[in-house]
Protein backbone atom coordinates (compact mmCIF):
# COMPACT_ATOMS: atom_id res chain seq x y z
CA UNK A 1 0.00 0.00 0.00
CA UNK A 2 2.90 2.73 0.37
CA UNK A 3 3.17 1.98 -3.51
CA UNK A 4 -0.32 3.09 -3.57
CA UNK A 5 -0.42 5.91 -1.78
CA UNK A 6 3.23 7.44 -3.32
CA UNK A 7 1.63 6.99 -6.78
CA UNK A 8 -1.80 9.00 -5.25
CA UNK A 9 -0.13 11.63 -3.88
CA UNK A 10 2.26 12.13 -7.08
CA UNK A 11 -0.97 12.33 -9.25
CA UNK A 12 -2.44 14.98 -6.42
CA UNK A 13 0.57 16.97 -6.95
CA UNK A 14 0.31 16.71 -10.42
CA UNK A 15 -3.16 17.66 -10.45
CA UNK A 16 -2.62 21.01 -8.15
CA UNK A 17 0.12 22.17 -10.22
CA UNK A 18 -1.78 21.32 -13.30
CA UNK A 19 -4.09 24.07 -11.62
CA UNK A 20 -1.78 26.36 -10.02
CA UNK A 21 -4.18 28.10 -8.09
CA UNK A 22 -5.19 32.03 -8.42
CA UNK A 23 -6.07 33.86 -5.05
CA UNK A 24 -10.13 33.24 -5.19
CA UNK A 25 -9.27 29.67 -5.57
CA UNK A 26 -6.32 28.67 -3.55
CA UNK A 27 -8.83 26.89 -1.09
CA UNK A 28 -10.94 25.04 -3.18
CA UNK A 29 -7.61 23.43 -4.83
CA UNK A 30 -6.33 22.67 -1.84
CA UNK A 31 -9.77 20.80 -0.92
CA UNK A 32 -9.78 18.88 -4.68
CA UNK A 33 -6.14 17.66 -3.68
CA UNK A 34 -7.63 16.10 -0.81
CA UNK A 35 -10.61 14.96 -2.23
CA UNK A 36 -8.81 13.53 -5.45
CA UNK A 37 -6.66 11.27 -2.46
CA UNK A 38 -9.62 10.18 -0.74
CA UNK A 39 -11.37 9.15 -4.16
CA UNK A 40 -8.32 7.59 -5.44
CA UNK A 41 -7.79 5.19 -2.19
CA UNK A 42 -10.89 4.66 -0.26
CA UNK A 43 -12.95 4.64 -4.03
CA UNK A 44 -10.63 1.92 -4.83
CA UNK A 45 -12.64 -0.37 -2.84
CA UNK A 46 -15.43 0.51 -5.11
CA UNK A 47 -14.88 -1.45 -8.31
CA UNK A 48 -13.33 -4.16 -5.90
CA UNK A 49 -16.42 -4.74 -4.21
CA UNK A 50 -18.55 -4.05 -7.46
CA UNK A 51 -16.44 -7.10 -9.44
CA UNK A 52 -16.65 -9.35 -6.71
CA UNK A 53 -19.90 -8.93 -5.27
CA UNK A 54 -21.88 -10.27 -7.65
CA UNK A 55 -19.95 -13.79 -7.76
CA UNK A 56 -20.04 -13.85 -3.95
CA UNK A 57 -23.30 -13.81 -4.18
CA UNK A 58 -23.63 -16.13 -6.07
CA UNK A 59 -21.63 -18.42 -4.43
CA UNK A 60 -24.05 -17.69 -1.20
CA UNK A 61 -27.58 -16.98 -2.14
CA UNK A 62 -30.28 -19.81 -1.88
CA UNK A 63 -31.41 -18.66 -5.18
CA UNK A 64 -29.27 -17.54 -8.26
CA UNK A 65 -32.00 -14.93 -9.03
CA UNK A 66 -30.54 -13.05 -5.83
CA UNK A 67 -27.08 -13.40 -7.08
CA UNK A 68 -26.94 -9.58 -6.99
CA UNK A 69 -28.28 -8.63 -3.86
CA UNK A 70 -25.56 -7.40 -2.22
CA UNK A 71 -24.79 -5.08 -4.75
CA UNK A 72 -28.13 -3.93 -4.00
CA UNK A 73 -28.00 -3.76 -0.51
CA UNK A 74 -24.88 -1.33 -0.78
CA UNK A 75 -27.04 0.69 -2.85
CA UNK A 76 -29.83 0.61 -0.66
CA UNK A 77 -27.91 1.25 2.24
CA UNK A 78 -26.55 4.26 0.10
CA UNK A 79 -29.77 5.56 -0.69
CA UNK A 80 -31.29 4.84 3.07
CA UNK A 81 -27.81 7.27 4.21
CA UNK A 82 -28.02 9.81 1.81
CA UNK A 83 -30.28 12.33 3.80
CA UNK A 84 -28.73 12.03 7.46
CA UNK A 85 -25.36 11.78 6.26
CA UNK A 86 -26.06 15.01 4.20
CA UNK A 87 -28.09 16.23 7.20
CA UNK A 88 -24.88 15.80 9.28
CA UNK A 89 -22.72 17.61 6.81
CA UNK A 90 -24.58 20.55 7.22
CA UNK A 91 -24.19 20.28 10.43
CA UNK A 92 -21.03 19.58 11.39
CA UNK A 93 -19.15 19.93 8.47
CA UNK A 94 -17.73 17.58 5.37
CA UNK A 95 -14.71 16.22 7.73
CA UNK A 96 -17.43 15.12 10.41
CA UNK A 97 -19.06 13.15 7.77
CA UNK A 98 -16.62 11.67 5.69
CA UNK A 99 -15.06 10.23 8.36
CA UNK A 100 -18.47 8.76 9.61
CA UNK A 101 -18.72 6.78 6.08
CA UNK A 102 -14.80 5.67 6.30
CA UNK A 103 -15.80 4.21 9.68
CA UNK A 104 -19.19 2.57 7.96
CA UNK A 105 -16.85 1.60 5.25
CA UNK A 106 -14.51 -0.46 7.37
CA UNK A 107 -17.53 -2.36 9.32
CA UNK A 108 -19.18 -3.07 6.83
CA UNK A 109 -15.61 -5.27 5.16
CA UNK A 110 -15.41 -6.65 8.32
CA UNK A 111 -19.40 -8.19 8.99
CA UNK A 112 -18.77 -9.12 4.88
CA UNK A 113 -15.80 -11.06 5.82
CA UNK A 114 -17.68 -12.59 8.56
CA UNK A 115 -20.21 -13.44 6.09
CA UNK A 116 -18.01 -14.83 3.75
CA UNK A 117 -16.21 -17.03 6.87
CA UNK A 118 -19.16 -18.48 8.12
CA UNK A 119 -20.91 -19.05 4.80
CA UNK A 120 -23.73 -16.64 5.70
CA UNK A 121 -26.03 -14.73 3.03
CA UNK A 122 -27.58 -13.11 5.48
CA UNK A 123 -24.64 -11.93 7.31
CA UNK A 124 -22.93 -10.90 4.29
CA UNK A 125 -25.83 -9.01 2.85
CA UNK A 126 -25.93 -6.77 6.24
CA UNK A 127 -21.99 -5.97 5.56
CA UNK A 128 -23.17 -4.78 1.85
CA UNK A 129 -26.02 -2.52 3.50
CA UNK A 130 -23.56 -1.12 6.14
CA UNK A 131 -21.07 -0.34 2.90
CA UNK A 132 -23.79 1.76 1.47
CA UNK A 133 -23.38 4.51 4.03
CA UNK A 134 -19.57 4.74 2.77
CA UNK A 135 -20.55 5.04 -1.10
CA UNK A 136 -23.02 7.75 0.08
CA UNK A 137 -20.58 9.92 1.62
CA UNK A 138 -18.52 9.05 -1.29
CA UNK A 139 -21.14 10.49 -3.35
CA UNK A 140 -20.68 13.90 -1.36
CA UNK A 141 -16.87 14.21 -2.43
CA UNK A 142 -18.01 15.91 -5.82
CA UNK A 143 -20.25 18.56 -3.82
CA UNK A 144 -17.38 19.22 -1.17
CA UNK A 145 -15.55 20.36 -4.21
CA UNK A 146 -17.75 23.03 -4.84
CA UNK A 147 -17.96 24.57 -1.09
CA UNK A 148 -15.69 27.05 -1.43
CA UNK A 149 -14.75 27.23 -5.18
CA UNK A 150 -15.71 30.11 -7.47
CA UNK A 151 -18.56 29.28 -9.96
CA UNK A 152 -16.21 29.66 -12.88
CA UNK A 153 -13.84 26.61 -11.07
CA UNK A 154 -16.95 24.49 -10.02
CA UNK A 155 -17.49 22.07 -13.21
CA UNK A 156 -13.32 21.80 -13.02
CA UNK A 157 -13.28 21.44 -9.54
CA UNK A 158 -15.87 18.35 -9.64
CA UNK A 159 -14.22 16.88 -12.38
CA UNK A 160 -11.00 16.82 -10.80
CA UNK A 161 -12.01 14.86 -8.06
CA UNK A 162 -14.37 12.66 -10.05
CA UNK A 163 -10.46 12.13 -11.98
CA UNK A 164 -9.29 10.84 -8.62
CA UNK A 165 -11.49 8.00 -9.56
CA UNK A 166 -8.78 6.71 -12.37
CA UNK A 167 -6.63 6.04 -9.44
CA UNK A 168 -9.22 3.91 -8.22
CA UNK A 169 -10.08 2.33 -11.72
CA UNK A 170 -6.38 1.01 -11.36
CA UNK A 171 -5.88 0.21 -8.21
CA UNK A 172 -9.19 -1.46 -6.58
CA UNK A 173 -9.03 -4.45 -9.56
CA UNK A 174 -5.39 -5.24 -9.72
CA UNK A 175 -5.73 -5.41 -5.49
CA UNK A 176 -8.47 -7.75 -5.98
CA UNK A 177 -6.67 -9.99 -8.27
CA UNK A 178 -4.31 -10.23 -5.54
CA UNK A 179 -6.35 -10.62 -2.93
CA UNK A 180 -9.39 -12.72 -4.09
CA UNK A 181 -7.89 -15.97 -3.36
CA UNK A 182 -5.31 -15.03 -0.88
CA UNK A 183 -6.90 -16.90 1.98
CA UNK A 184 -8.92 -20.11 2.27
CA UNK A 185 -11.80 -18.59 2.10
CA UNK A 186 -12.46 -17.03 -1.46
CA UNK A 187 -13.15 -13.07 -1.33
CA UNK A 188 -12.19 -12.94 2.39
CA UNK A 189 -8.89 -11.54 1.65
CA UNK A 190 -10.09 -8.53 -0.39
CA UNK A 191 -12.71 -7.54 2.02
CA UNK A 192 -10.32 -7.46 4.76
CA UNK A 193 -8.22 -5.27 2.57
CA UNK A 194 -11.33 -3.00 1.89
CA UNK A 195 -11.22 -2.73 5.85
CA UNK A 196 -7.89 -1.16 6.06
CA UNK A 197 -8.46 1.50 3.16
CA UNK A 198 -11.28 2.76 5.11
CA UNK A 199 -9.31 3.01 8.26
CA UNK A 200 -7.00 5.65 6.57
CA UNK A 201 -10.04 8.09 5.86
CA UNK A 202 -9.77 10.04 8.89
CA UNK A 203 -6.46 10.83 8.31
CA UNK A 204 -6.90 11.96 5.05
CA UNK A 205 -10.26 13.64 5.71
CA UNK A 206 -8.25 16.11 8.50
CA UNK A 207 -6.38 18.23 5.93
CA UNK A 208 -10.28 19.11 4.76
CA UNK A 209 -10.45 23.22 5.19
CA UNK A 210 -14.34 23.55 4.42
CA UNK A 211 -15.92 26.13 6.59
CA UNK A 212 -19.05 24.55 8.14
CA UNK A 213 -22.73 25.71 6.76
CA UNK A 214 -23.64 28.81 9.07
CA UNK A 215 -26.75 27.43 10.55
CA UNK A 216 -29.45 29.29 10.99
CA UNK A 217 -30.55 31.10 14.46
CA UNK A 218 -32.06 29.24 16.82
CA UNK A 219 -35.17 32.18 16.86
CA UNK A 220 -35.92 31.92 12.82
CA UNK A 221 -39.85 31.08 12.57
CA UNK A 222 -38.16 28.78 9.39
CA UNK A 223 -35.72 26.67 7.42
CA UNK A 224 -33.66 29.55 5.17
CA UNK A 225 -34.29 28.84 1.32
CA UNK A 226 -37.29 26.81 -0.77
CA UNK A 227 -38.85 23.48 0.53
CA UNK A 228 -38.01 20.18 -0.63
CA UNK A 229 -41.13 19.99 -3.37
CA UNK A 230 -40.63 23.75 -4.40
CA UNK A 231 -36.76 22.95 -5.18
CA UNK A 232 -38.26 19.52 -7.07
CA UNK A 233 -40.40 22.17 -8.82
CA UNK A 234 -37.71 24.10 -10.39
CA UNK A 235 -36.74 22.93 -13.88
CA UNK A 236 -33.03 22.56 -13.85
CA UNK A 237 -33.42 21.03 -10.46
CA UNK A 238 -35.76 18.20 -11.69
CA UNK A 239 -34.19 17.75 -14.83
CA UNK A 240 -30.81 17.46 -13.15
CA UNK A 241 -32.38 15.10 -10.93
CA UNK A 242 -33.67 12.93 -13.70
CA UNK A 243 -30.66 12.54 -15.98
CA UNK A 244 -28.26 12.34 -12.37
CA UNK A 245 -30.38 9.16 -11.47
CA UNK A 246 -30.43 7.95 -15.27
CA UNK A 247 -27.12 8.13 -15.79
CA UNK A 248 -26.25 6.34 -12.47
CA UNK A 249 -28.83 3.77 -12.40
CA UNK A 250 -28.09 2.63 -16.29
CA UNK A 251 -24.52 2.50 -15.66
CA UNK A 252 -25.44 0.41 -11.89
CA UNK A 253 -27.85 -1.63 -13.95
CA UNK A 254 -25.23 -3.06 -16.91
CA UNK A 255 -22.08 -3.02 -14.48
CA UNK A 256 -23.49 -5.23 -11.36
CA UNK A 257 -24.54 -7.82 -14.43
CA UNK A 258 -21.01 -7.71 -16.28
CA UNK A 259 -19.46 -10.15 -14.18
CA UNK A 260 -22.09 -12.81 -14.09
CA UNK A 261 -22.41 -11.92 -17.50
CA UNK A 262 -18.80 -12.14 -18.80
CA UNK A 263 -18.13 -15.55 -16.39
CA UNK A 264 -21.06 -16.87 -18.19
CA UNK A 265 -20.85 -16.83 -21.56
CA UNK A 266 -17.50 -18.66 -20.96
CA UNK A 267 -14.39 -16.61 -19.48
CA UNK A 268 -12.96 -16.27 -16.64
CA UNK A 269 -12.83 -14.17 -13.12
CA UNK A 270 -9.91 -12.24 -13.94
CA UNK A 271 -11.50 -11.28 -17.74
CA UNK A 272 -14.27 -10.07 -15.64
CA UNK A 273 -12.02 -8.00 -13.67
CA UNK A 274 -10.47 -6.70 -16.96
CA UNK A 275 -13.74 -5.44 -17.92
CA UNK A 276 -14.77 -3.89 -14.93
CA UNK A 277 -11.33 -1.82 -14.74
CA UNK A 278 -11.47 -0.93 -18.22
CA UNK A 279 -15.01 0.35 -17.45
CA UNK A 280 -14.21 2.28 -14.70
CA UNK A 281 -11.24 3.74 -16.03
CA UNK A 282 -13.44 4.94 -18.95
CA UNK A 283 -15.58 6.61 -16.16
CA UNK A 284 -13.15 8.54 -14.69
CA UNK A 285 -10.81 9.45 -17.72
CA UNK A 286 -12.60 11.69 -19.02
CA UNK A 287 -12.92 14.01 -16.04
CA UNK A 288 -9.74 15.61 -16.82
CA UNK A 289 -11.80 17.32 -19.64
CA UNK A 290 -15.00 17.22 -18.75
CA UNK A 291 -15.63 20.22 -16.94
CA UNK A 292 -14.04 22.37 -19.50
CA UNK A 293 -15.90 20.63 -21.90
CA UNK A 294 -18.74 22.09 -19.85
CA UNK A 295 -17.47 25.64 -19.47
CA UNK A 296 -17.02 25.73 -23.29
CA UNK A 297 -20.39 24.06 -24.92
CA UNK A 298 -22.41 23.86 -21.99
CA UNK A 299 -23.93 21.67 -19.71
CA UNK A 300 -27.16 20.33 -21.09
CA UNK A 301 -24.98 19.59 -24.58
CA UNK A 302 -22.38 17.50 -22.57
CA UNK A 303 -25.55 16.12 -20.67
CA UNK A 304 -26.94 14.92 -24.24
CA UNK A 305 -23.80 13.85 -24.98
CA UNK A 306 -23.85 11.21 -22.28
CA UNK A 307 -27.04 10.07 -22.70
CA UNK A 308 -26.47 9.74 -26.59
CA UNK A 309 -23.19 7.39 -25.17
CA UNK A 310 -25.25 5.02 -23.13
CA UNK A 311 -27.42 4.45 -25.67
CA UNK A 312 -24.70 3.71 -27.63
CA UNK A 313 -22.93 1.25 -25.01
CA UNK A 314 -26.22 -0.83 -25.22
CA UNK A 315 -26.51 -1.27 -28.70
CA UNK A 316 -22.85 -2.40 -28.63
CA UNK A 317 -23.81 -4.88 -26.36
CA UNK A 318 -26.75 -6.21 -28.13
CA UNK A 319 -24.06 -6.92 -31.02
CA UNK A 320 -22.42 -10.15 -29.60
CA UNK A 321 -21.04 -11.63 -26.04
CA UNK A 322 -17.49 -11.84 -27.39
CA UNK A 323 -14.74 -10.17 -25.29
CA UNK A 324 -14.35 -7.02 -27.15
CA UNK A 325 -18.36 -6.64 -27.09
CA UNK A 326 -18.17 -6.45 -23.14
CA UNK A 327 -15.03 -4.74 -23.84
CA UNK A 328 -16.48 -1.75 -26.35
CA UNK A 329 -19.71 -2.03 -23.95
CA UNK A 330 -18.51 -1.11 -20.78
CA UNK A 331 -16.15 1.74 -22.03
CA UNK A 332 -19.36 3.66 -24.17
CA UNK A 333 -21.05 2.90 -20.56
CA UNK A 334 -18.46 4.34 -18.55
CA UNK A 335 -17.86 7.67 -20.75
CA UNK A 336 -21.88 8.09 -20.63
CA UNK A 337 -22.00 7.80 -17.13
CA UNK A 338 -19.14 10.60 -16.67
CA UNK A 339 -20.53 13.19 -19.14
CA UNK A 340 -24.02 12.33 -17.55
CA UNK A 341 -23.28 12.21 -13.99
CA UNK A 342 -20.95 15.13 -13.89
CA UNK A 343 -23.28 17.19 -15.82
CA UNK A 344 -25.97 16.73 -13.65
CA UNK A 345 -24.09 17.22 -10.82
CA UNK A 346 -22.64 20.69 -12.05
CA UNK A 347 -26.30 21.85 -13.05
CA UNK A 348 -27.82 21.01 -9.37
CA UNK A 349 -24.93 22.66 -7.84
CA UNK A 350 -25.77 25.72 -9.89
CA UNK A 351 -29.26 25.79 -8.83
CA UNK A 352 -29.54 26.32 -5.18
CA UNK A 353 -28.19 28.55 -2.38
CA UNK A 354 -26.00 27.42 -0.08
CA UNK A 355 -28.61 27.55 2.96
CA UNK A 356 -30.58 24.87 0.70
CA UNK A 357 -27.49 22.83 0.18
CA UNK A 358 -28.00 20.10 2.89
CA UNK A 359 -31.74 19.71 1.92
CA UNK A 360 -31.49 19.93 -1.91
CA UNK A 361 -27.93 17.46 -2.47
CA UNK A 362 -29.31 14.97 0.45
CA UNK A 363 -32.50 14.66 -1.54
CA UNK A 364 -31.14 14.45 -4.63
CA UNK A 365 -28.92 11.72 -3.45
CA UNK A 366 -31.82 9.86 -2.12
CA UNK A 367 -33.43 10.24 -5.36
CA UNK A 368 -30.64 9.14 -7.26
CA UNK A 369 -29.39 6.10 -5.10
CA UNK A 370 -33.38 4.99 -4.68
CA UNK A 371 -33.17 4.74 -8.63
CA UNK A 372 -29.97 2.72 -8.96
CA UNK A 373 -31.47 -0.18 -6.07
CA UNK A 374 -34.02 -0.67 -8.42
CA UNK A 375 -31.77 -1.01 -11.03
CA UNK A 376 -29.68 -2.96 -9.06
CA UNK A 377 -32.59 -5.22 -8.01
CA UNK A 378 -33.55 -5.63 -11.20
CA UNK A 379 -30.04 -6.15 -12.66
CA UNK A 380 -29.58 -10.04 -10.85
CA UNK A 381 -33.46 -10.81 -12.34
CA UNK A 382 -33.00 -9.83 -15.45
CA UNK A 383 -29.16 -11.59 -15.81
CA UNK A 384 -30.45 -15.00 -14.63
CA UNK A 385 -33.89 -15.54 -14.17
CA UNK A 386 -35.20 -13.42 -17.37
CA UNK A 387 -33.81 -16.05 -20.14
CA UNK A 388 -32.83 -19.75 -20.34
CA UNK A 389 -29.14 -18.55 -21.15
CA UNK A 390 -26.48 -16.28 -19.89
CA UNK A 391 -26.46 -14.46 -23.61
CA UNK A 392 -30.44 -14.05 -23.61
CA UNK A 393 -30.20 -12.71 -19.99
CA UNK A 394 -27.10 -10.10 -21.04
CA UNK A 395 -29.51 -8.57 -23.73
CA UNK A 396 -32.72 -8.32 -21.32
CA UNK A 397 -30.40 -6.20 -19.51
CA UNK A 398 -29.31 -4.15 -22.04
CA UNK A 399 -32.72 -3.49 -23.84
CA UNK A 400 -34.21 -2.53 -20.19
CA UNK A 401 -32.16 0.76 -21.01
CA UNK A 402 -34.23 2.12 -23.44
CA UNK A 403 -37.22 3.22 -21.48
CA UNK A 404 -34.98 5.26 -18.72
CA UNK A 405 -33.30 6.71 -21.95
CA UNK A 406 -36.24 8.39 -23.18
CA UNK A 407 -37.14 9.87 -19.99
CA UNK A 408 -34.07 11.37 -19.36
CA UNK A 409 -33.62 12.54 -23.28
CA UNK A 410 -37.29 14.05 -22.80
CA UNK A 411 -36.64 15.32 -19.86
CA UNK A 412 -33.85 17.38 -21.42
CA UNK A 413 -35.43 18.38 -24.35
CA UNK A 414 -38.28 19.97 -22.92
CA UNK A 415 -35.46 22.06 -20.41
CA UNK A 416 -34.03 23.04 -23.71
CA UNK A 417 -36.75 23.93 -25.33
CA UNK A 418 -38.78 25.83 -22.31
CA UNK A 419 -39.03 29.28 -22.75
CA UNK A 420 -36.27 30.75 -20.62
CA UNK A 421 -36.66 32.69 -17.43
CA UNK A 422 -35.05 33.40 -14.37
CA UNK A 423 -34.68 30.69 -12.23
CA UNK A 424 -31.81 32.10 -10.32
CA UNK A 425 -33.69 34.78 -8.47
CA UNK A 426 -33.26 32.35 -5.30
CA UNK A 427 -30.01 31.25 -5.58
Amino acid sequence: MPLAAGRAARYAIGMSEMTAPSAPDARARRNVTVLILANALLGAQMPMIFTIGGLAGQQLAPNPCLATMPISMIVLGSMLSATPVSGVMQRYGRRTGFSIGAGFGALGALVAAIGLFQQSFAIFLLGSLFTGTYMSTQGFFRFAATDTASPEFQPKAISYVMAGGLIAALLGPQLGKLTNDALLVPFMGTYLLVMALNLAGPILFSFLDIPRPEQPSASAAVAPGRTRWQLLSTPRIAVAVICGMVSYALMNLVMTSTPLAVVGCGFDKSNAADVVSAHVLAMYIPSFFTGHLIARFGVEKIMGAGLLILAGAGAVALQGVQLENFFGALILLGLGWNFGFIGATTLLAQSHTPAERGRMQGLNDLIVFGGVTCASLASGGLMNCSAASAEAGWSAVNLAMAPLLVLAGGALIWLVLRPKEDEAAGT
